[in-house]
């Protein structure tokens, strides 16, 4: 074991700060696939780090009272299109709490996926990456997510509070960014965005 490569590696993850996910990948500046491993292996027995999946690592945040606190899903999904090479997108009752759709907080999360098909679990807490069509991940950033929230609340349940609060969630985003993306989207999803924007 090469202590300089741990001592390099522990001191990049708490440059980071806690909360932070992480691959292998990360640290293949430092040293082999294997060498890094290692170090982390080596980490994760002395609590520094703790790991979440096959290859996915959390530089675990603590509470006074709480202990050890879940990891927090922005930063897993952003370390594993890292690991992967692939992008991601919020879908499903996920994609819907975190516009504010609904407040009920999934116990299952699901991401689209422009890769392979997976799932596992971090905690009680299951995670699954579907693959999608290509033209499905084509509208990103909050309209991307707006369009996959309205998906999974459906035509019927977008009544006035649920317009209110897709215009509170869109706010910020430029028109022109809101048009680009909703080429993307159902005649439905068009129709009602374009509508509640054109307020703003």
């Amino acid at each position: 074991m090469n202590k300089g490569i741990v001592a390099e590696i522990k001191h990049r993850i708490s440059e980071h700060g806690p909360g932070w996910c992480f691959t292998i990948k990360h640290f293949l500046d430092l040293d082999s696939d294997m060498g890094v491993r290692k170090a982390l292996s080596r980490l994760e027995k002395d609590k520094t780090i703790r790991r979440l999946a096959q290859g996915l690592y959390e530089y675990p945040r603590t509470h006074e009272a709480l202990g050890m606190l879940p990891p927090q899903l922005e930063e897993v999904a952003k370390a594993l299109t890292e690991k992967d090479g692939i992008r991601i997108q919020p879908s499903g009752a996920y994609a819907a709490n975190l516009v504010g759709l609904t407040e009920q907080v999934p116990a299952k999360v699901i991401f689209l996926t422009s890769g392979r098909k997976k799932s596992f679990k971090i905690g009680k807490l299951e995670i699954t990456l579907k693959t999608a069509q290509e033209k499905t991940l084509h509208a990103t950033g909050k309209v991307g997510l707006a369009i996959q929230a309205m998906k999974n609340i459906g035509k019927t349940h977008i009544d006035e509070i649920a317009q209110a609060r897709l215009t509170r969630f869109l706010t910020d985003v430029p028109r022109d960014e809101i048009r680009a993306n909703l080429k993307y989207a159902p005649q439905w999803i068009r129709s009602i965005i374009m509508k509640i924007t054109e307020k703003k």
